[in-house]
């Protein structure tokens, strides 16, 4: 019973990829955590507004917004006590006079240092602890997006971008996947009003697990009666993403930039505001507030769910719950520092992150 018990966190691991190969409703949910600590700030609203390195992530139709010169943006985070790790960064060149622009991201989300219990017990049933070992489990997406101006004039743009995705997933020397997927999207900005589509995973974004076990963790896996895998395949739904926003100039010195974005799935019935079959729809709220284009305030609220009550002993009261963010911003001559602190879980259940990003503009020497 005991060497059974030392096979379930890989057992489970792996099993978790087999057992819901094809469609999956939450699949590659790293891709979903988000980009920059701007758009974190403002609980994911950016799929209108955005307009530099991170639109690869949010909008690629927006990096037709990144002009004359190149900008760059790395964010670091740490979450559930630096137990995951998640990095980005991102680059956007634009080319051609400013008539496109060509950009790349990367992304990773890693559980480091995760015990092996497999060989714990020895045959004799004895525990042997030095046979405990680590191993990692690391998601990676590569993004490449193009973009491009479809229509400009001096106070309106349409600009439609393109990511093609390439994702990367490795459970120590366990399992590792493949995938491919693509994203389109469309921007209109105005004056003062700003409009957003983004098409996620629009061909459907296939995984393809592949396992490699030695003989001995075959064996042990075989005792301990977990099913041992040989191939699989993921695939992710596409989703739509629709958003709106409008930036009011209260005086020359202060703006406030609202924003609110709703994401449409169509796998089936969620725990969202709009809860339906096949549709389900989850908003996302934000807003940024400007003191002379140099120093930002940002706030934002997402993540809305239906929970029960605390102290409800009867599991029947039902609450709406959400996730809260905030952050702020400066900008010194070409740098944009920018920090968001978000809670992962909802406003009665404080589980918090901070969340770091810089972006700079690369100034091009004159000639």
């Amino acid at each position: 019973m005991t060497r059974r018990l030392t096979a379930m966190l890989l057992g489970l691991l792996v099993l978790q990829v087999h057992s819901y190969a094809q469609f999956r409703k939450y699949s590659n949910e790293f891709l979903n955590i988000g980009a920059g600590a701007r758009g974190l700030a403002m609980g994911s609203a950016q799929v209108a507004s955005v307009q530099d390195a991170t639109a690869g992530y949010w909008n690629p139709a927006g990096l037709a917004g990144v002009k004359d010169n190149p900008n760059a943006t790395v964010m670091h985070a740490e979450y559930f006590a630096g137990i995951g790790k998640y990095d980005y960064g991102a680059l956007a060149i634009p080319v051609q006079d400013n008539k496109r622009t060509i950009g790349f991201s990367l992304l990773r989300f890693a559980v480091d240092d995760i015990p092996n219990t497999l060989y714990l017990v020895e045959p004799d049933g004895s525990i042997n602890y030095n046979n405990i070992q680590t191993f990692s489990s690391a998601d990676y997406a590569f993004l490449f997006s193009y973009a491009q101006n479809l229509k400009e004039t001096e106070n309106s743009r349409l600009s439609f971008g393109a990511n093609a995705k390439v994702i990367y997933r490795k459970v120590g020397s366990f399992a590792n996947a493949w995938g491919f997927g693509l994203d389109a999207g469309i921007q209109m900005q105005g004056k003062n009003w700003r409009w957003g589509i983004t098409a996620r995973d629009v061909t459907t974004t296939f995984n393809a697990w592949s396992f490699k076990f030695t003989e001995r963790e075959k064996e042990v896996l075989y005792l301990t009666n977990n099913e041992i895998p040989v191939k699989s395949t993921e695939m992710t739904a596409p989703r739509l993403v629709l958003g709106g926003a409008y930036k009011f100039d209260i005086n020359k010195n202060l703006s406030l930039l609202a924003e609110a974005n709703v994401d449409l799935t169509f796998d089936g019935k969620r725990n969202t505001v709009l809860s339906a079959d096949p549709v389900s729809a989850d908003p996302h709220l934000g807003i940024e507030l400007g003191i002379k284009d140099v120093f930002f305030v940002r706030g934002g609220i997402t993540n809305f769910q239906q929970a029960l009550k605390d102290g409800d002993t009867t599991n029947q009261k039902k609450v709406w719950i959400y996730q809260p963010s905030i952050g702020a911003g400066f900008k010194i001559n070409n740098v944009h520092i920018d920090y968001a602190f978000s809670n992962l879980a909802n406003q009665n259940n404080p589980l918090f992150t901070h969340i770091f990003s810089i972006k700079v503009d690369f100034k091009r020497k004159e000639d």
